[in-house]
């Protein structure tokens, strides 16, 4: 027998099954380890980690440190996470020879413990590209932070966050466009909205329909036709459909410029373009359009311009009401309620 075929029969099989019971050895002594460390506290986690790096000048197991990042839930907990961060980080330079900082993962996960935990502030140390903790920077992160300003309102921790961003060099994408439009919006801030969708735009991302959306909405909110008409250009070199409140947006547009006429068709093709369990959708931004959009146009404009500015729009909706049957868009629409937010601006 050749000592290749002896190889072959006797000692592979030995071999691989050595390999197999290892491998499996490990899934155990993980699964395990991982069982062990449910049971710890942050404080207990602290001190191991602490202990390996300081006394025994040993590498802690890397799941201790994400044990602890899951675990934090109090302003107490960020404190030791963000006191020992520095020292594995020292750890790994000098004595692993590691000087690559911690992976981004790893960073989203110490921002979204510090969003948990209400540490906003050492949230914000996790987008600094230059700093003692070993985290990497990355836009996964002010998504947390961005998140949290926008379920709060917070739009000072969302200047910050984007202040933070531009500072250290981080990538702007869609999502976080969504994000920061939408806090712009109902914040009711024209010259923020304005400044950072220009800054999106101008960065070559591809915004989504919802931020356009936002974006159109607000400047036919205001009565700013110019703004609108540049942002329905942006809008349309991105995407060639309009969803249903661009087009209301680009109708409101027309209205602003006296032109029932354009307002009417561009509501037909909106209305032909749906399906007929859509339609009624474009019922309901008439009725917006009809009832409350007056009320807040007329309030962007100056005092002195007011009433003849609602009178004048109000003309220009009876108008579109009355042309939309003759273009076969069939819609129920109430002019009582414009009316008596007219008299009330009077």
């Amino acid at each position: 027998m050749s000592l290749q075929v002896f190889i072959f029969i006797f000692i592979s099989p030995v071999f691989y099954g050595l390999r197999n019971l290892e491998f499996e050895g490990n899934l155990t002594c993980n699964a395990i380890l991982f069982s062990v460390l449910d049971t710890e506290t942050v404080k207990g986690l602290y001190d191991k980690i602490l202990n390996s790096v300081a006394e025994k000048r040993t590498a802690p197991p890397n799941a201790w440190l994400w044990s602890l990042i899951a675990k934090c839930s109090t302003i107490e907990d960020i404190k030791l996470l963000f006191d020992i961060l520095p020292k594995l980080r020292t750890f790994r330079l000098c004595n692993l020879r590691i000087p690559e900082d911690f992976n981004p993962a790893l960073c989203r996960e110490v921002s979204k413990a510090c969003v948990r935990a209400g540490a906003i502030d050492f949230g914000k140390k996790a987008l600094w590209k230059h700093n003692l903790f070993g985290l990497t920077p990355d836009i996964g992160s002010a998504h947390h932070l961005l998140l949290h300003a926008k379920q709060h309102s917070d739009l000072k921790l969302m200047l910050e966050v984007m202040a933070l961003v531009k500072k250290n060099d981080l990538p702007l994408q869609p999502g976080m466009a969504d994000i920061v439009l939408s806090i712009c919006h109902s914040s009711d801030r024209w010259d923020l909205i304005s400044k950072f969708g220009k800054r999106f735009v101008k960065s070559g991302i591809r915004l989504r329909q919802t931020a356009f959306e936002l974006w159109m909405d607000f400047a036919a909110k205001k009565g700013d036709v110019e703004s609108l008409w540049k942002i329905e250009k942006w809008r349309s070199e991105a995407m060639k459909q309009h969803s249903v409140s661009t087009g209301f947006s680009c109708a409101k547009g027309f209205l602003l410029e006296h032109k029932p006429e354009s307002t009417a068709a561009i509501i037909q093709v909106l209305y032909q373009t749906l399906t007929d369990a859509r339609r009624p959708s474009i019922v309901v931004e008439l009725q917006k359009l009809v009832s409350e959009w007056p009320l807040d146009v007329t309030r962007h404009q100056k005092d002195e311009n007011r009433e003849a500015f609602a009178a004048a729009l109000q003309n220009d909706i009876s108008a579109l009401i009355d042309a939309l049957p003759r273009l076969g868009v069939k819609a129920d629409i109430s002019m009582q309620e414009f009316s008596r937010k007219e008299a009330l601006l009077s």
